[in-house]
């Protein structure tokens, strides 16, 4: 479906009210999927797949380590950790009580939280700092559009054990490498520094009092945090309060020694890679865990959703959550954005198709046909046998039909008269014209190679 069909199937569906349906109709009525939760179908999963299997590839080159934990987590993980004045906590989480044990539970909106939760849980860091990454899907309840779902997927990269800015360089060397992997330009980088607690309150201090003196010009949400979670107002998307945001004191003003030594080694660092970066001083992530440093990366070819990549330190979070005091940082991006891009630039991986594909003229031909196909698989061909339908199993004609639609580069023909003399013909169904020759099935492993689309 289209973006814009996307949208307006969206907004008629917010536009109506469901109403309770009685048994009989739930037994009746077509089930589709929960609005902006999407299915990942072929051939559209196939480049699901190789972004993953890009990542694993980079993540094991950065000495990472896969950490899988649960899409459900306490209610009371994502409130400490996230904050409870944060837009995730207080309109977005998919929460719901336990019917059997009244336990407050919720689908993660983020996975940060339950990665700490697990490190704490399982004492990961008795024998020192880990390097970790994830990947899974994420629930928030918000309107769906472009690059925005209620089930949406991110990966993530966690470093946790180490204070210095240069692990917050290394983390994000390591997503500007997935960048070049992937071929996408134009990914811009974004930094700030939000230092730390005393320093805060020190800025937040000035930014009420700022914001106090334009209180006519706040936007309700903005009124209702200026004194609960003023930092957040920052990030506002209202352009009305785009001029009072710009002149608000910055906190990058505020920050001491020790703070400012941190954000421009790690500046340092950046800048002797090669890594261009503007500084945002509004920049400040949508969760109150953060201090230090923080970044996005961002594109222009998104429209509103052009955050791909966003993360920062973490160095309270542990302790938040009833771990040993421990420094952390760490990122997160997009799936489905990073996928757009991918796209936008051209670079989408094409459609995986079979090697060869079995032409079967006759039932009887199934036992060897399935064994040869079942050897050339071990030998690294990827092969699609022919399925017999109802009436038999086709004819000829309708066989090679599908044997082309499916995309494979031969047919491998097991009729009679090969089988009669131990063979199969090898047909092309690309490059080649259609030419043909016949292997004989005793010596597969001689020239299955061949067949494979790497070979």
């Amino acid at each position: 479906m289209a973006e814009q069909d996307k949208k307006t199937a969206y907004d008629a569906a917010d536009n109506t009210t469901s109403k309770p349906r009685s048994k009989s109709e739930f037994k009746s009525a077509k089930l589709s999927a929960v609005k902006g939760m999407n299915d990942i179908l072929p051939p559209d999963s196939a480049s699901w797949e190789w972004l993953e299997g890009k990542v694993r590839s980079l993540m094991a080159r950065y000495a990472f380590r896969n950490i899988r934990t649960p899409i459900v987590e306490p209610t009371a993980l994502f409130v400490r950790s996230l904050g409870e004045v944060t837009d995730i906590v207080e309109k977005e989480m998919y929460s719901f009580e336990d019917r059997l044990n009244g336990e407050a539970l919720t689908l993660r909106p983020e996975c940060t939280a339950g990665v700490v939760r697990a490190v704490v849980e399982h004492s990961m860091l008795y024998e020192g700092g880990k390097r970790l990454y994830y990947m899974g899907p994420m629930f928030r309840h918000e309107r769906p559009q472009r690059g925005r779902y209620r089930q949406f997927h991110q990966i993530g990269a966690e470093v946790l054990g180490f204070p210095g800015a240069e692990v917050d360089a290394e983390l994000i060397l390591l997503a500007n490498a997935l960048w070049k992997e992937l071929g996408l330009t134009g990914v811009r980088l974004e930094l700030n520094s939000l230092g730390q607690p005393a320093e805060r309150l020190a800025h937040r201090a000035a930014l009420i009092a700022h914001l106090e003196k334009h209180a006519e010009l706040l936007d309700e949400d903005a009124r209702r945090r200026l004194h609960s979670n003023p930092l957040r107002i920052l990030d506002t998307k209202n352009p009305a309060m785009k001029e009072v945001v710009e002149s608000a004191p910055r906190l990058l003003d505020f920050l001491g020694e020790a703070s400012l030594a941190h954000f421009n080694t790690l500046r340092g660092i950046l800048e002797a890679n090669g890594i261009a970066y503007t500084i945002n001083p509004r920049l400040v992530r949508g969760m109150d865990y953060y201090n230090l440093t923080v970044f996005e990366f961002v594109t222009d070819s998104l429209g509103s959703q052009g955050t791909i990549c966003g993360g920062g330190r973490f160095d309270y979070l542990i302790e938040q959550i009833g771990g040993k005091p421990a420094p952390a940082v760490g990122w997160a991006l997009g799936v489905e954005r990073v996928l757009e891009l991918v796209r936008e630039h051209g670079h989408a991986p094409a459609a995986l198709v079979p090697d060869v594909y079995a032409v079967i003229p006759d039932a009887q031909a199934l036992p060897i046909a399935i064994k040869t196909l079942q050897s050339l698989r071990e030998a690294g061909v990827s092969a699609q046998m022919h399925a017999a339908s109802g009436e038999g199993m086709g004819s000829m004609k309708s066989q090679f039909k599908k044997a082309d639609a499916s995309g494979a580069r031969y047919a491998l023909v097991f009729g009679a008269d090969e089988l009669a003399r131990s063979e199969v013909t090898i047909k092309s169904l690309r490059e080649g014209g259609g030419e043909q020759t016949a292997q004989p099935l005793a010596n597969l492993s001689a020239w299955a190679q061949t067949l494979q689309s790497n070979a």
